[in-house]
């Protein structure tokens, strides 16, 4: 669309027909996102370890597919309980929370995890779900096929796909939120009136 109005505004110096050219605006459709029941399914089906902790760094760290499957052992900093990532939407790095959960379920796949790429790469610099090809991580399709595949198990009826569980993490954080502060505001509020209300203690 921009192309356009600079080739008749600019190159071709017809301001009249650039005038004429609209943007429709495509309709903003909220993400689906499960409840936390349906995560609490979606995980406790996922009998394989591999296929739990995939699914738990999405929902639990509220990682995309392809920061999940790029994860490097270095990227874990157990010390900070943080996962970094790098280079993700954007070209751009962050820091994600990491929970003494999710650091256990890491150090159970740690253990587990096939030794296949192990030879000639640094421990710092190994993937953590290595791919089929070697020297590779596995793929996002391969990731989504497990998602689907964990989601029928799970009888989760809604269209629901990987990134859904971006979503329900981030839906679940402003829940949370939401009624820290509301309970916050409410004991503040009552700490405020029981302080008005009572009266003060005679005098000995």
């Amino acid at each position: 669309m921009t192309g356009l109005r600079f080739l008749f505004r600019v190159t071709l110096r017809r301001l009249d027909l650039a005038a004429e050219i609209y943007h429709i605006r495509e309709p903003q459709k909220i993400p689906l996102v499960m409840s936390p029941d349906e995560t609490r399914r979606l995980l406790a089906v996922a009998d394989n370890l591999k296929v739990r902790t995939l699914l738990s760094l999405g929902y639990g760290c509220g990682l995309r597919a392809g920061e999940v499957v790029r994860l490097k052992v270095k990227h874990i900093d157990s010390a900070q309980k943080i996962i970094r990532v790098e280079q993700s939407k954007g070209r751009k790095d962050r820091n994600v929370m990491l929970s003494p959960e999710m650091l256990d379920l890491l150090r159970q796949w740690s253990k587990a995890r096939p030794p296949r790429d192990n030879a000639g790469t640094p421990v710092e610099e190994r993937w953590l779900f290595p791919g089929r090809m070697r020297g590779q991580p596995m793929t996002t399709r391969q990731l989504n096929r497990l998602f689907h595949e964990t989601a029928e198990a799970a009888g989760i009826k809604k269209s629901v796909t990987l990134h859904a569980l971006r979503h329900s993490f981030a839906t679940t954080c402003l829940s949370a939120a939401l009624i820290s502060d509301s309970s916050r505001r409410f004991w503040d509020t009552t700490s405020w009136i029981r302080r008005r209300v009572t009266p003060a203690s005679p005098p000995a």
